[in-house]
């Protein structure tokens, strides 16, 4: 079982929406988007998980390596709609991230700080994504 992503490009921000289940076997995949949003966006990294069905023990470490990749490009990750149980815990050495309640949430949270709505200025998925 694997994810499928959305990466939408805005000015000076990223969205990566993921569904699926984040596990061992989906941990490659997402490596390769968190890749494909360092290359073709600016500014902070949301990774929406509203559409995420659950994460497991294996592939919550690829948040928080996506977080120090990120970093190391001088950019951050921050998280929406976690899975219900909540229970990522990053390692000490981690970058802080910010955790919005919803998508808009996190964009309101950054248009205070920027003063725009933002404008899409690219967007790509994979093909499983889910229509809709």
């Amino acid at each position: 079982m694997t994810i499928e992503w959305r990466y939408t490009a805005e000015d000076d921000l990223g969205i990566l929406s993921v569904a699926g289940y984040l596990g061992p076997d989906a941990v490659r995949r997402f490596t390769g988007a968190v890749g494909w949003a360092l290359a073709r966006g600016t500014g902070p990294v949301i990774v929406d998980l509203t559409d995420l069905r659950s994460w497991s023990a294996g592939g919550q470490p690829a948040i928080t390596e996506a977080a120090r990749r990120l970093a190391q490009a001088g950019r951050s990750l921050e998280l929406t709609a976690i899975p219900a149980d909540g229970s990522l815990v990053p390692a000490a050495d981690c970058p802080p991230i910010p955790v919005h309640a919803d998508v808009a949430a996190a964009r309101a949270a950054h248009r205070s700080v920027r003063g725009d709505q933002g404008e899409v200025r690219h967007e790509w998925r994979t093909t499983g994504w889910p229509a809709g």
